[in-house]
């Protein structure tokens, strides 16, 4: 759970890194600051997991979902392209995920 925890963080901060691209001033700051925010959150769930959880595989199943994430974040909230290649590839990353842990 929280190795899900730390990779939902990594989703949020690529959310407010999207949010801050297209504002100004005070608005850009605060999404700046939890940006921070929850890059460091990721970063202490992560090495909260990797205590129970093999590096080897708590770093690929955590980057795959801040990854799947971002691409399903840019594609509904951001109206970013979803084409036949981007959600195939997207579908090859998450079955790895899952097969890796799976074998942990």
């Amino acid at each position: 759970m929280v190795l899900i925890v730390a990779g939902l963080c990594e989703v949020g901060f690529t959310y407010c890194l999207g949010r801050a691209k297209g504002v100004a001033g005070t608005e850009w700051w605060s999404w700046i600051a939890a940006f921070a925010l929850l890059y460091v959150l990721s970063a202490v769930f992560l090495a909260k997991a990797t205590q129970t959880i093999p590096i080897g595989t708590a770093y690929p199943v955590w980057t795959g979902i801040g990854a799947a994430g971002a691409v399903l974040v840019g594609i509904f909230i951001f109206s970013e392209p979803a084409t036949f290649w981007r959600l195939f590839f997207l579908t090859t990353l998450i079955a790895s995920i899952i097969g890796l842990k799976s074998l942990s």
